[in-house]
Formats: structure tokens, sequence, C-alpha cells
């Protein structure tokens, strides 16, 4: 896409460009005369500005495969929150399986399934705020996005400048700045209505204001209203052990899947002198949503069955500090934050609860308060064996990085630094059966009959350094090393009270409690002086990127770039399971960008073949607990590709799209061999040879078409036409989940908007999405056993859930800018 001038969504200065697409280029590299545009306040409004590589440049002479959305971009095409730009990017897959709050990203096909579990792998993509990491182990802050200046997406592993959670790639988000130079402010409001479902609407604003000639404070606050699409009809259940029956008649609902969010920013820009600038900034949101994200096809479209409330409340807030500054030639960079992070949910369990039943008659053993909780025992009440289980994720996540760089016009450039950063997880999962006896529960929690609660910690440390040397002008050859070092623990207690199992839980703890309100320790090491401490993965090793960059033109550049990326190992929560190790991810890519007949044509491609090394897969082991090892090889390539081009005045035509083959290289047979190696040699692999990955379809495109036009002196009027499509999925590596789950079909989505902008400031504007009410599938899982999940009962609906895009939406929206 192309950056344009205006404030992201928030400034005042008039359209220049009509609205493009998504640019896909390149980084590093560039040669000396390149780098001399880096003020973005001087370069031409063609220019589309990044900060990939960690200072200002012309997205046109960075040797990398990036895919940028521009301020104007994020509003023109309704762009409010993670799920809605991820849409535009073509080497972007996602996975949102439990509401807004619960999103995976992936990028480039490096997918294998089964990632989000508290327990589970690290996230193989890194997300950004400004200079600060907000990736967490359950996935990405879902931000907002209002007064943006833009999205960069950085595909492939970034060796040198990014470390651990981006393996696979990198996704930033820059907010605007505070500007000392000039007053702002803006407010938005918005009013739409979904299809099938409830009346949604936005209010938002902004306000820049300079504090004399060298400082200047940005605020920024928002409100969003989604409506909900997802109706809960009428369902009655009953266990075929106990006989107990579900009838959530009290919970019957239409639409109600609503999602509210609300929060702020403020930033102060500080200029100490000319060369010194301090930017301490805080931004907070909280988002509370309801109800079930996917619906069941086999009781009717957008309906689902649910016996529970469902809810889930993300809070979170960050605190960050960047200083920028020059000592003689050359520039250092402080970015320090710390986020805060609060989830709380509520889920229906019971799908689980009633295919346990049916497969090993485990409503048997639930029974009521009696003298001696028996099952056996008729004197001993039956209870409703249904489930649900509340959450509690609370996370910290600190992080710092100090890094220098060298003059950027000389022949000879460099760049170093340090980074630390330390993730801080309490677990708590609450699994509970109504009116269940004492005896039966785990200690000190009512009616919870499984309890998980750890403490995760993940550490990462790296020193870094890259230097790029012009060979001749117009060639320059750019290598860099970056050495990390890991540190992850895990501790705590999971599973059942002592009175309900004798093989898992309360009956295997070996020391007092090491978490909060846990009642003993069942998972840990012992070191040799018999002390209980964490269970620990670690190691450390070096990752590299070599590019060699040809600017054959000041119009024309080739690339040809060598990285390799990885994600730490962990710790496997089952005691007898080893700890997994890092993956690693080797990058190869040739890529070419050009401009053609003055800046009206853009043609930019990148080719790549990844590989794919002991990749951590996660799986369901027995009582549902996550169990992940490093699986088997798998070989991604493909290629990127976007046009932009501007025929005439007004009139901007753009496309985007990926081809991507990502498949295994051996079987994958899901044991390990006596040194902790997966076997891929075996008579029945779960997955062999030539098995797709899952999430990330073959193909993924878009299409924008924009005019804008005079429609008086003083107003300016637009239309669009925006096309989204992309082929099926995989929904997991294993044949047998791809058998009970099938096959998720490829969709495609059209846009339409248009609307006016005065020249004092007031702007209008109507829009339909998903103009033809195409119901996609994100997301499909199912809450219970494959034995059961894959039968034709009648009488057991509710097997396989999908998770849909959103309906039809009308909206309309009025702006003012000051």
């Amino acid at each position: 896409m192309i950056l344009k001038t205006r404030s992201g969504r928030s400034g005042g200065a008039s359209r220049t460009i009509a609205g493009a697409l998504l640019g896909s280029t390149i980084l590093a590299g560039g040669s000396a005369a390149a780098h001399a545009q880096e003020a973005p306040e001087a370069v031409d409004s063609n220019i589309i500005i990044v900060t990939a590589q960690r200072r200002t440049q012309d997205l046109q002479v960075v040797p990398l495969s990036i895919q940028v959305l521009g301020n104007e971009q994020l509003e023109d095409l309704q762009i409010g929150d993670f799920q809605d730009y991820a849409r535009f990017l073509p080497s972007v897959s996602t996975q949102e399986f439990g509401g807004p709050s619960y999103s995976l990203v992936y990028m480039r096909g490096v997918a294998s399934g089964g990632d989000g579990n508290h327990s589970g792998p690290l996230p193989s993509v890194g997300t950004y705020l400004d200079e600060q990491p907000i990736t967490t182990n359950q996935g990405n802050l879902n931000v907002h996005l209002y007064d943006i200046a833009r999205v960069e997406a950085l595909a492939g592993p970034q060796g040198t400048l990014y470390g651990a959670s981006s393996q696979a790639g990198t996704l930033r988000i820059i907010t605007n700045r505070p500007d000392p130079g000039q007053f702002e402010a803006g407010v938005d409001g918005e009013l739409n209505w979904v299809d099938h479902g409830d009346p949604g609407g936005a209010l938002e604003g902004f306000i820049n204001v300079p504090i004399g000639d060298s400082m200047a404070v940005r605020a920024v606050g928002w409100y969003v209203r989604d409506g909900g699409y997802i109706d809960n009809i009428r369902g009655i259940r009953t266990f075929p052990t106990s006989g107990e029956t579900d009838d959530n008649q009290a919970l019957v609902e239409d639409d109600f899947n609503d999602v509210e969010t609300f929060g702020g920013r403020v930033a102060l820009g500080i200029d100490l002198d000319e060369n010194w600038t301090i930017t301490p900034a805080v931004m907070a949101q909280e988002q509370t949503s309801t109800g079930s994200f996917g619906f069941n096809p086999r009781v009717g479209d957008l309906n689902v069955q649910r016996y529970r409330d469902d809810f889930q409340e993300d809070r979170w807030y960050q605190a960050a500090l960047t200083i920028e500054g020059s000592i003689g030639d050359f520039d250092l960079v402080y970015a320090g934050a710390y986020i805060n992070r609060d989830i709380e949910g509520l889920s229906d369990y019971s799908d689980y609860a009633y295919f346990y039943d049916a497969l090993a008659s485990y409503g048997y053993y639930f029974v009521g308060p009696c003298d001696n909780p028996n099952p056996f025992d008729p004197s001993c009440p039956r209870v409703n064996p249904s489930q649900y289980f509340e959450s509690s994720d609370r996370f910290s996540l600190l992080s710092q990085e100090l890094r220098v760089t060298s003059p950027q016009d000389s022949r000879i450039r460099a760049v170093a630094g340090l980074f630390y950063q330390r993730q801080f997880h309490d677990i708590e999962q609450r699994y509970k059966v109504d009116g269940i006896a004492t005896a039966i529960e785990v200690p000190g929690r009512p009616d919870t009959i499984w309890l998980t609660k750890q403490d995760r910690v993940d550490r990462d440390r790296a020193v870094f350094g890259e230097l790029a040397f012009d060979v001749v002008e117009n060639l320059t050859l750019t290598g860099g090393l970056r050495y990390y070092r890991f540190n992850n623990t895990l501790i705590g207690f999971f599973g059942y009270g002592a009175g309900f199992s004798g093989s898992t839980g309360e009956s295997q703890c070996f020391g007092p409690p090491t978490t909060d309100n846990a009642p003993c320790t069942n998972l840990a090491d012992v070191d040799a002086s018999g002390n209980i401490v964490p269970k620990r993965s670690r190691d450390d090793g070096i990752i590299h990127r070599l590019n060699l960059t040809w600017q054959a033109t000041p119009d024309h550049m080739a690339y040809a770039t060598w990285s390799r990326g990885f994600r730490p190992g962990g710790i496997n929560r089952r005691g007898f399971i080893p700890p997994y190790g890092a993956d690693f991810l080797t990058n190869y890519e040739l890529g070419f960008k050009t401009e053609w007949f003055d800046g009206r044509l853009r043609w930019n491609t990148a080719f790549f073949h990844q590989e794919w090394s002991n990749f951590q897969f996660a799986i369901l082991g027995p009582n549902g607990l996550t169990e992940i090892r490093n699986a088997a090889q798998a070989r991604v390539q493909g290629l990127e590709t976007d046009v932009v081009w501007r025929p005439v005045d007004g009139l901007t035509i753009s496309g985007a799209m990926s081809l991507i083959e990502a498949e295994l290289t051996e079987n994958y047979c899901g044991f390990l061999d006596e040194d902790n190696n997966p076997v891929t040699e075996c008579e029945d692999p779960l997955a062999p040879t030539g098995t797709r990955l899952p999430v990330t379809p073959r193909f993924k495109g878009n299409m924008i078409v924009r005019y804008e036009f005079p429609l008086s002196p003083s107003l300016e009027g637009h239309a669009q036409v925006a096309g989204v499509y992309q082929s099926s999925i995989r929904p997991g590596l294993e044949l047998e989940e791809t058998r009970l789950l099938g096959i998720q079909d490829g969709y495609g989505t059209v846009d339409i908007a248009a609307g006016a902008e005065s020249e004092d400031g007031w702007r209008f504007e109507a829009y339909v999405t998903n103009l033809l009410d195409e119901r996609g599938s994100g997301y499909v899982f199912a809450q219970c056993a494959s034995a059961i999940c894959a039968t034709d009962n009648p009488d057991t609906p509710g097997l396989v859930y999908t998770v849909p895009n959103q309906p039809r939406t009308f909206g309309l929206r009025v702006g003012r800018r000051f």
C-alpha cells in the first residue's frame, strides 16, 4: 500500500494520492545515495515511508518483502483491528478461536496448528507497537487502530534486527507521534448495522497540542461497539450415564456475541535539543465480549446451542519510553516498555462433558454431598455432569532494547544493539461441575473438578549487529548476526483432586504449593539439594542474515537474501514428556522493486524458498493436556507480488497476492526416539510426507479500485470497490483431524464505499462490507473426542463449529478535522 500524507486517521492535509493497496518490498541494504532520502517531511507524496530497518527509509530501497497499510488505507478500508488489516495482507493468515482477544497470526505458511495454549509454543510471528514487542504466548494484543501512521508486515525470518518471536515474520503498528510544529485535532463517529445481527458504532477522537517550541502532547481515545450476529437457540441434551438433562432455555438470545472496546493513548514528545528527543507514552484498552463466535451449521446458519454463559474481558496497558539522540556521528535509540495484561473468561464446556460421558461413562462419577461420596452408593445423589470453565490469565512483559547506528551516508554502515525481554504468565483455569461433593473437588476450590495453576516465565536476551557495504555505487552487501539466549520455565499444579483420581493431579504431588492458591506442586523439578525448582528449557545460538542489493536504476532494484529465524523451546507440563527444543526457519529469497512511467506504475515481487526444521507441533493428549513435540521437517515456497497503477489523475487500481506451497518433507509419526528426536519412518504416519501444512491458503489476494473526483470547488468525492479472496485451507496437520473437521472452503468478499471530504475538514462516508454476505470459514473446531465427533448420530448435533467472517455490514461515518 501507499503511505499517504494525511495523519493516520487524523491529520489535516488534503489527499494527494488515491487509495492503493499494499507494497511488497525491501529492507536493509540500499546504496548510500538511496539513504539520502530519510526525512519524511521532505519526501514526495508518492514515496512510502517505512521504519522496518529501524531507520526512516523509502519502501522501494529496502531489500525485504514488506507489505504496508498506510494511514489513509486503514481508514479507506474500514480497518479498526487485527482481523480487519490481516485480510489485506496476502502473506498473513490468522486463527481467531476464542473471540477477539485470542487471535493467532502466521506468515508465509509457517504454521503447524494447535498453537495458542497457555503451556504451548511461543508465536512464530512477532507483533510490535512502535518500538516495543507486544506478543504474548496466547497471541498478540488486539490493538484498536485509530490515529495510526501505518501497519508494516515484514515477511520471512528477520534474522538480525528482530528476535525470538519473529521466526516467520514481524508485524509493526506505528502510531502518530506528538508534533510540536502544529495544533491538530479530530473526531469521528460511526453507526453500522450487521445483517442478521445488531447495530454497532464508534466514537473516536484525537488532539495534538504543542507546548512551546520543543514539546507536544498527543492524546487519543475511542469507544467501539461491534454488534453480535450469532444466535444462541434452544437446546436440550440428556447425559447417557446419569440421565441428567441440560436445557439452555434461560440463555436463548439473538445476536449474543457482541463486543465493546474502549481505550486511549497519551504520548509526550520532548525535544531536549537538536540531537535528543524523549517520548514517554501510555496506552490502555479494555475489551469485553460475550457469547460464542463460532456457529454450528447443523443447527442453522449463524446458530449455536450453548448451555453456559460465555464471556471474556481483556484489559491491558502499556507504558513505554523511547529516547533518541546522537553522540558524535552515531545515532542512539533506547526503547523500553512494560505491558500488563489480564484476561478473565467464562466458557461452556458441556460438549466435552457430554462426549466424555458417552465414551467413558464419565458422568457416573459425579455425585453430590453425602456421607461417603461414592458412585456405587445409591444414597449419594447424582448431579448434572455438565462442565464449564473459568479462566484467568495474567501477563506482564518487560522489554528493553539499546541500539547504535552509524552515519547512513557512509560507504560502510552499521547497526548494533542489545535486547532483553521477560514475560511472566500467571495461568489459572478452573473446570467446574456445580453441586459436586467436597470430597471430589480440588481442595480449596468449590465445585472445581480440575485445576490448572501455573507460573510460566519466558526470557530472551540477544546481542545483534549488521554491517552494510557499498561494493560499488549501486551494489550493496549486507550481513548481520544475532546471538540469542533463551531461558524458559514452568512450575505449578494441574489435575484432579485426590478424591477423584489416584493417577493425575493432587495424588501426584511431591511438594507444597509453589503458585498462589494451588493445593500442592506436581509440575516442577527437584535439584540435587532436594529443592523444588521450575522445569526449565534453555539454549543459545546464532542466527544470521545476508543480503545483496543491486540498484540498477533509481526506479529499479533487485535483491537476494539468505536469512534464518528461530523460535525458543519450552516445557511440557506432563512430567514424563521431555522439553521441546527450538525450531528453525531458513529463508532463501529473490525479489525486485520497480517503478515505471514516472511513478504511475509500481510493481514489487518476492520469490522465496524456506526450510522449516524440527518444527514444534502441539497436540491434545490424555485428559485434554497439550503436548508439544519437535515433529518433522517442512518446506515452504512461493511468491508475493503487488501492483499499484494510477492510469489517470484520481484513479488508482491496486492488487496484491501470494502463492504459497507449504508441505511436509518427512513423515510425522507422532513419537520420539530414545534420543528425543522425531521418528520419521513408521507404517502409518499421522501425516505423511507431502501433507500440506494447515491454516495457510495456497492463494490469497486482493484488488482495490478507488476514484477521487471534485464535486465542487470545496468538496472532493470518492468511490471505492475492494475485493479479497483466499483459497481453501486445511484445519490441522494430522490426517484424522482434517477428516473430522473437513477442508475449509475458499471464499471471497467485496466491500464498497463512497463519500466526500470538504475543504474545511468535514468528512462523510457510507460503506458496505461483505456486500454479497459471503459466509467464509476462518476457523473450525470440535469440542469432543474424534471417535464420537466422526459419527452421524442425529442426537448429537454441535460436533464441529465454524468461526465465520462478519456478515454483510452497512455503515455511515462522519468526521471533522481541525
